[in-house]
């Protein structure tokens, strides 16, 4: 029996853990293009707080020699040790909301040009049924010149990371699996089955897996849609959507959804991979598009009720400043990937406001060159008009908004609703 040896293509949020977990067992080789990625982590350190500097130092090695640990390489011809290779690049949309699978279409090719007979290519990216056999496939097969399911093999095994989670850690979270063959399936699931102590799923097919990985977020993003419209409809009538959706709760089966931002590479993405490919079998999804939508003009929507609510305190809008509590797109997690936060910013800015950005979190560099905005490293002292807690981390329940408020009908808005009612103007 051939000994396993993996190498992960791509060390985020999702390839970095997983290696780290397979390193524990295999021999793992860690690739990623960017550079200052590899040297970052071969130094201990990781930007995105998943894995501890002591726990990424713990399994890093030079070598391989003791049949496990990880090595960590931007070298692609480092690659053709493995024999096993899982893919864990970003999936992500382009301007107009359709699929880029240029992430995809490059991994295969860096994979196909080592690829030996007898090797499984398992991607754990999320995609739209179809495309691991269908668009990624094809590149393995003709870069490398070997037979699909005669030379080498296929499996997909979603991605199930939940960022800035400690609970929900990647081998505490049920693994879904498949293969291109019966036998690869089975090696697919042993493989994942062997770390996940949630344990595992083996669907029937990859296109099954594939197709259960996009409605997860898809059903969330549609249920969050609900509650983002209830929102809008008891904000109307002046009642507190929070205080119905407790109400609600009291019942058995009622789910229990919050209103709020749908941003970051999983909600705010998956839906329109399912879309496109319905799409293009002739079907119109009417509900997931809805969904999207309404979702995704929730931004514009937080920055006119702040501007409603300045206005009717007689407050000034124009050059008034506003402070903007959070960019990224999940509390206690730096990851500021389709923020909408940025959303509220633009539209205060069309109503001429003055926006201040703070976010304990988040990299200030990385959020201008993803956004072209400037962000706080630490509150220097103004005062505001309005205050918009956009994002929930702990260090902002600790804050005291009425020292940075400009005075006493000044507007906190908190769209997240972790403080108490009678301390906000408005909350979602």
């Amino acid at each position: 029996m051939i000994p396993v040896k993996i190498a992960v293509i791509g060390l985020g949020y999702v390839g970095l853990p997983l290696a780290v977990e397979f390193s524990k067992k295999y021999p793992v080789i860690g690739f990623d293009i960017k550079q200052d990625r590899v040297d970052e982590l071969l130094s201990g350190n990781d930007a995105t707080l998943e894995i501890t500097s002591d726990h990424l130092k713990s399994v890093l090695c030079e070598d391989n020699s003791a049949g496990f640990g990880l090595t960590i390489t931007s070298n692609p011809n480092d690659l053709a040790a493995a024999n096993i290779y899982i893919v864990t690049v970003p999936t992500p949309t382009d301007k107009n909301n359709r699929p880029v699978l240029t992430p995809l279409v490059k991994a295969s090719e860096t994979i196909g040009r080592v690829l030996k007979k007898g090797d499984i290519v398992i991607y754990e990216s999320t995609v739209y049924p179809g495309a691991t056999e269908e668009d990624c496939v094809p590149v393995l097969e003709r870069v490398s010149g070997l037979t699909f399911n005669r030379d080498f093999f296929a499996g997909y095994s979603p991605e199930r990371i939940n960022p800035g989670d400690k609970e929900h850690t990647v081998t505490r979270i049920k693994k879904i699996t498949s293969g291109s063959t019966p036998e690869a399936a089975r090696k697919v699931d042993d493989l994942y089955r062997s770390i996940i102590t949630a344990g595992t799923h083996l669907a029937s097919s990859i296109k099954v897996a594939e197709a259960a990985k996009v409605i997860e977020n898809s059903q969330r993003d549609i249920n969050i849609a609900f509650v983002n419209e209830l929102a809008m409809i008891f904000n109307r009538m002046g009642i507190d959507t929070r205080e119905v959706l407790e109400a609600a709760g009291t019942k058995w089966n009622f789910l229990p959804f919050k209103p709020g931002l749908v941003g970051g590479h999983c909600i705010g993405v998956d839906p329109y991979y399912l879309a496109q490919k319905a799409q293009e079998y002739g079907y119109h999804p009417e509900i997931i598009l809805a969904g999207r939508r309404l979702n995704d003009n929730m931004g514009r929507y937080v920055a006119s009720q702040v501007v409603k609510l300045m206005i009717a305190r007689d407050l000034k809008v124009k050059g008034a400043k506003v402070l903007v509590l959070g960019i990224t797109f999940k509390e206690n997690c730096p990851d500021i990937r389709n923020t909408k936060v940025v959303d509220i910013v633009h539209e205060l800015r069309q109503y001429g406001v003055e926006v201040d950005i703070y976010d304990p979190w988040a990299n200030p560099h990385e959020v201008t060159h993803e956004y072209g905005l400037e962000s706080l490293s630490e509150l220097n002292g103004n005062h505001y008009e309005a205050i918009i807690l956009a994002v929930a981390h702990n260090q902002f329940k600790e804050l005291n908004l009425q020292d940075l408020v400009s005075n006493d009908h000044s507007v906190i808005y908190d769209v997240k609703g972790i403080l108490p009612p009678d301390q906000v103007a408005g909350r979602l």
